[in-house]
């Protein structure tokens, strides 16, 4: 595809050295911008900290760069640690990420949506050109502010937030668990286009464009809504699981008489605010945009990538079947 300096990028697995862009969520982006830190560092084989191949099963003494890409053609630069090409990801959300790819733009766009929620008016043609790469599993919490949690609000029903993110519910002393004072719910949402944003209205409201009007304020990253929540004290908001921290207090969500608790069966079949972590490519997946995805998909990139961020690495057959789509599915 055709980056932003016009060179051909992709999409038919021309190769090439240069740059491999990717952007978009940034519930994503912890994974992609890890991958692409370890990638363009291109440690070597004898580094067990961040490559060590041997511990999975890889049978090389290239670096790591070098040998995902020799997969693929793609020759080690000679004599230094650089890598055959360089990685960089972009920071924004996923509808941004997903027009940019439309637009060829970038080579990998990043969201925590699936494309057809995202882009609902895009053809039917548009949509059938992004090819789907699940690399993770994430499982959106419900969080409040501490002084929230710590007045008793430690579990809410999905009717109770249902309520409050359409306007009904607009008072913590609403919640019968609470045992402060009398105080106004500061309701956060992400950014209208983030993936975010559109997978909790799915999965929660059941609509990917229900209204809400009971949302006070919204944020167009995961980072910023963790930053408005550990500063209040009267917030709930819905966010990225690996952007929780003892500022952001997770809570209980009970969902047709189910608790779902953090840090105990989130990620659970059933759990409503489940959803998978995809980097697209456009039209087809070129060479070098599947040497950088089959090293994310692999044993190595799952427990390296995805599993330190706080989301959930792909079960065995769906790992295997997002790596049979990538080009040159023999690979190791």
């Amino acid at each position: 595809m055709a980056g932003d300096d016009g060179t051909d990028e992709g999409g038919g697995g021309s190769g090439g050295t240069e740059l491999l862009k990717a952007g978009g969520s940034s519930t994503v982006y912890p994974i992609a911008n890890e991958a692409s830190s370890y990638w363009n560092s291109n440690p070597p084989a004898s580094d067990e900290e961040y490559w060590g191949p041997s511990e999975y099963g890889i049978r090389t003494d290239e670096r790591l760069a070098d040998y995902w890409g020799s997969l693929y053609g793609f020759d080690a630069a000679s004599g230094d640690s650089a890598p055959p090409f360089r990685v960089s990801v972009g920071l924004s959300h996923s509808g941004t990420g997903l027009e940019k790819l439309r637009n060829e733009q970038i080579d990998i766009g990043n969201s925590s949506a699936p494309v057809a929620a995202e882009l609902s008016d895009a053809s039917q043609e548009v949509l059938d050109s992004f090819v789907n790469h699940v690399v993770g599993i994430d499982a959106q919490p419900i969080v409040v502010s501490q002084a929230i949690y710590d007045a008793g609000v430690t579990r809410l029903t999905a009717e109770q937030v249902r309520g409050i993110y359409t306007g009904e519910i607009e008072n913590w002393s609403a919640i019968d668990s609470y045992s402060g004072p009398d105080k106004e719910i500061q309701a956060i949402g992400r950014a209208v286009g983030s993936g975010t944003d559109t997978a909790f209205r799915a999965n929660l409201l059941g609509d990917p464009e229900a209204e809400m009007p009971g949302v006070d304020v919204r944020k167009g990253q995961n980072q910023q809504v963790a930053t408005l929540v550990g500063q209040s004290n009267n917030a709930l908001a819905y966010m990225a699981l690996a952007f929780v921290d003892d500022t952001t207090p997770a809570v209980t969500l009970v969902v047709d008489g189910t608790e779902y608790e953090p840090g105990r069966n989130l990620g659970a079949e059933g759990y409503p605010l489940a959803r998978d972590l995809h980097m697209y490519t456009w039209e087809d997946t070129s060479e070098k945009e599947a040497a950088f995805l089959r090293m994310i998909l692999s044993d190595y990139g799952q427990q390296n990538f995805v599993v330190p961020t706080g989301y959930a690495r792909l079960p065995d057959e769906r790992q295997r079947e997002q790596l049979s789509k990538l080009p040159g599915s023999e690979a190791n």
